[in-house]
This record gives structure tokens, C-alpha cells and sequence, in this order.
């Protein structure tokens, strides 16, 4: 079973996560699954970039993002070529080692 590494977070993950990552997930499912609370403003329907992350080892293995992906990540803060929206990135077989970024561009927070 693949593993997801989550790098720490000074929010959602201070101390960073280890999860064991189900094939056909999405990154942010897994997270959400597993109590680490990113957003995803616009309920993981690739409408926002709030769910943005950054993929440090492994995103070869993910699904190719789609146009509409790409162009949403355009506006997403701290975009970096490994970049993807974790509602639409899919877990495969490979370990994934990812980055929340600090900021996204969400202007209100649900719950908060």
C-alpha cells in the first residue's frame, strides 16, 4: 500500500503525517480521511485551488492533470511545476511526499 508523507504544517499538520494511501484516492480524500483538514472550499469539484499542494517526491506517478486543472493552479499561491489540486490528483502505487502550501486564496472560511 502506497504511503502518503505530509511534510509539517504549522496549521492542519504540525508534526507532518504518515498515511497509508488507498490506490484510486484522491490526495485530499486521503487527508480529509484521515483527520488532516485542507480545504477544499468548493467541495472537491476542481472549481478553486484552496486544496492546492505540492507534490516533493513521486507526482510522476499521479494521473495527468486535465486543462481545467491547469488553468485553476494558475491562480493558485506559491504555484511550483509539481503543483497539484488534491481533489484531482489521484493516488497510485508510488509513495507521494507532500507540501500544503501556508497561504492559499480563499477568502472565507467555512466553520471558522
Amino acid at each position: 500500500m502506497p504511503q502518503l508523507i505530509v511534510l509539517p504544517h504549522e496549521e492542519l499538520c504540525p508534526e507532518g503525517a504518515v498515511i497509508d494511501a488507498v490506490p484510486g484516492a484522491s490526495i485530499c480524500d486521503t487527508l480529509l480521511n484521515n483527520g488532516i483538514e485542507i480545504e477544499h472550499a468548493c467541495e472537491k469539484s476542481c472549481a478553486c485551488t484552496t486544496c492546492h499542494v505540492i507534490v516533493r517526491e513521486g507526482f510522476a506517478s499521479l494521473n495527468p492533470s486535465e486543462e481545467e486543472e491547469d488553468d485553476l493552479l494558475d491562480k493558485a499561491w506559491g504555484l511550483e511545476p509539481t503543483s497539484r489540486l488534491s481533489c484531482q490528483a489521484v493516488v497510485d502505487s508510488a509513495d507521494l511526499v507532500i507540501e500544503i502550501p501556508k497561504y492559499t486564496i480563499n477568502m472565507v472560511k467555512e466553520g471558522r
